[in-house]
């Protein structure tokens, strides 16, 4: 076993392997974690707030930034935790494996980090694309996991601290000729490449191919006595540089790669380069996307009747508009976006009745909370609580075009909520009751 394990080491030799890259590597993924933590938790809040709670309704593009930023960093964190993974593998074959009682929790929790942060990145990358193939709640179940998976990480951090330190700086990391300085001392489990590479073995196919392969592993020639294998030498310095900046260049270059190739799903500028991202801004009804459609809702009779109305229940008076009537109380016109919680957002022309005209109407405090009902008679979002923060503000609309056309059905006929800073979840289509809560 301790000889498998030392030839397993020795195969995994490489001077992308040390500590210093997986310092670097690991304060990348570091930030964007707590990029998604922290705008995850803004966002969930949103949707499920404490009894105390107010949020900015300015600037109104507020949660377009955050929920986008949000999902970017996530998707930018897969390639990140690749190449963390790709760096830290010859750890895997420490020898002995668990050194004791601190070391096998150490190692526990790394454990449970990259497992939650696997399933944490995917299943958040599947949401974008509103594909659910599991049968737990995906909202809950991905913020009750982001607290794990911030808790292991900071484990983990306390637990490789004296490693970090040692490592943070380039200059502290290699010597004068850009040789890894390997620091046993520290304590890290990622082997010195040049003891390792001295050690081990490589087997390579004859002809041009295993010329290739010595080239590029920096073995010396076979000679005619060792056939096609042969101790492996020492990487040159050179080609020891050249292997680093190009695997950070491929890590970058990915990482770069698959955010610009999404990100015009939540940003105008990178709108133009919007090629793998699930949603395209300007494509639907009333030039503006959809998620959830009325036939989906099943409120295609319901939202189409003649005599639909909205009522709108004070704490003294209620009173019952039709379209129409909304109309005639007068309407205005905002510049709102309409941001969802799997990335996307785009800008829209909005006009309706201000909520705050609405409960007006009704002989109730601008400054209240109101409960909001959809026709929809199933889905977590049927009933959408507002707080007086977003009840009073003067561009929240019962909304009833868009885009200079009457709002389609799919985006929430004969009339919808639109209110500045919040989810798309939270603003509720197809509405049928609008209560003052307080």
């Amino acid at each position: 076993m301790r000889r498998s394990l030392h030839d397993a080491r020795s195969a995994m030799a490489s001077p992308n392997r040390n500590a210093r890259t997986a310092v670097v590597l690991g304060r990348l993924l570091g930030i964007a974690f707590l990029i998604c933590f922290g705008t995850g938790v803004y966002s969930h809040f949103l949707q499920d707030p404490l009894p105390w709670m107010r949020f900015p309704t300015r600037p109104t593009q507020l949660y377009q930034f955050t929920q986008g930023l949000h999902i970017t960093a996530g998707i930018a964190i897969i390639p990140l935790l690749f190449a963390k993974l790709n760096t830290v593998m010859p750890a895997l074959a420490q020898d002995p494996p668990v050194r004791g009682v601190l070391h096998l929790l150490e190692r526990v929790s790394i454990a449970v980090f990259v497992s939650a942060a696997v399933v944490q990145v995917g299943t958040g990358l599947v949401n974008t694309y509103q594909w659910y193939p599991w049968p737990f709640p995906f909202r809950q179940v991905h913020y009750a996991l982001s607290y794990v998976l911030i808790g292991s990480l900071a484990i983990h951090i306390a637990a490789k601290l004296r490693i970090i330190a040692r490592y943070w700086r380039k200059r502290d990391a290699y010597d004068a000729e850009g040789r890894f300085v390997y620091d046993g001392a520290v304590g890290s489990e990622l082997p010195e490449y040049a003891a390792e590479a001295r050690g081990g073995s490589a087997t390579y196919p004859r002809g041009i191919t295993g010329r290739v392969m010595r080239w590029a592993d920096g073995s010396p020639a076979a000679s005619a006595t060792d056939g096609a294998e042969s101790p492996r030498a020492s990487r040159p310095v050179r080609r020891e540089r050249i292997a680093r900046r190009g695997f950070f260049a491929g890590v970058a270059a990915a990482t770069a790669g698959v955010v610009v190739l999404t990100v015009g799903q939540s940003s105008e500028l990178g709108e133009p380069f919007n090629v793998f991202a699930p949603r395209r801004r300007h494509i639907g009804p009333n030039a503006l996307p959809v998620n959830r459609t009325a036939r989906a809702a099943g409120v295609l009779a319901t939202a189409t009747a003649a005599d639909w109305t909205l009522t709108v229940a004070g704490p003294a008076v209620t009173r019952t508009f039709s379209r129409a009537e909304l109309v005639a109380l007068g309407m205005a016109q905002v510049e709102l976006p309409i941001s969802c919680v799997e990335g996307w957002s785009q800008m829209a022309t909005w006009k309706g009745v201000r909520m705050r005209d609405l409960l007006a109407a009704v002989q109730a405090d601008p400054g209240s909370s109101v409960r909001v009902t959809s026709l929809e008679r199933h889905g977590g979002y049927r009933i959408m609580d507002m707080g007086p923060e977003y009840a009073s503000d003067p561009t929240t609309l019962v909304a009833l075009e868009l885009n200079g056309s009457t709002l389609d059905l799919d985006h929430g006929f004969p009339a919808r909520i639109i209110a500045p800073g919040r989810p798309g979840v939270l603003q509720t289509k197809w509405i049928e009751r609008i209560e003052v809560r307080s």
